[in-house]
């Protein structure tokens, strides 16, 4: 499965906001066995927005979109999303019914804050949603995100988009499987052996250098286990290896 991040927000390009959430979407994707071949980040732009996952849905086997699912007028996601897939909008009674009665707990529990502040809550656009889109609804969350074709709709918020990514997670699963190797040794002496695994294996292989207080990292990739494994135990007959670091996990 080849899938492609698309996060949306002003607030992200202008440095505002560490866009935390394409890291964290890729690393979950990989490790279900997805292959993500394209992180993008674009503004608050509807035409741009729709151009690109009108496109995007084409090209791969699933696209994930966050960001923009607010209630203020930049907030333009899901009408964009809309537009790119060719769909109207479509009012969710039983979203709206749900958002109502999340208003009136809202309400209940905070009255001090509604009295000092003119809460302004638009349910019918709130319920709003591509028209065939299942939504996906979170107690972390407000509006619904969805999922329209191949196309899902996720919030902005990291606790918010990582509670939505949960309920579809288990969609996303590819055939690509990992096995990771860590050394000591600087990367440059590390050409011949990486490239003679590649050319005896049928893996495919990255390797991320040291720093100071870690070693370097070889990642093999590949659609066969047995072939990883093999690649793995070729590499560490070559090079010395280590453990792997107490801050991470192997694959």
């Amino acid at each position: 499965m080849n899938v492609a991040i698309l996060t949306v927000g002003d607030e992200l390009l202008a440095g505002e906001t560490t866009n935390t959430n394409a890291a964290w979407l890729a690393e979950q994707l990989t490790d279900r066995g997805a292959t993500v071949e394209r992180i993008l980040t674009i503004p608050d732009d509807r035409g741009l927005i729709a151009d690109t996952v009108a496109d995007w849905s084409d090209r791969f086997d699933a696209v994930l979109v966050t960001g923009g699912l607010g209630g203020t007028p930049d907030d333009v996601t899901l009408e964009a999303v809309a537009e790119g897939l060719d769909r109207g909008l479509v009012v969710r009674e039983e979203i709206r019914e749900r958002l109502t009665e999340k208003a009136r707990r809202f309400r209940e529990e905070n009255p001090d804050l509604v009295a000092e502040y003119d809460l302004e809550l638009d349910l019918e656009a709130a319920a709003s949603l591509p028209a065939g889109a299942r939504p996906i609804v979170v107690e972390e969350a407000w509006a619904p995100g969805c999922v329209v074709g191949n196309v899902s709709v996720f919030a902005g918020i990291p606790e918010e988009m990582r509670a939505m990514f949960r309920e579809v997670a288990d969609e996303f699963v590819g055939e690509v499987d990992s096995r990771t190797l860590y050394t000591p040794a600087p990367e440059g002496s590390l050409t011949a052996v990486l490239e003679g695994a590649t050319d005896e294996f049928d893996v495919a292989v990255g390797s991320y250098p040291r720093g100071e207080d870690r070693p370097g990292r070889i990642r093999l990739t590949g659609g066969d286990p047995d072939a990883l494994e093999a690649a793995a135990s070729w590499i560490d007959e070559r090079i010395e290896t280590v453990e792997a670091p107490s801050t991470e996990s192997t694959d």
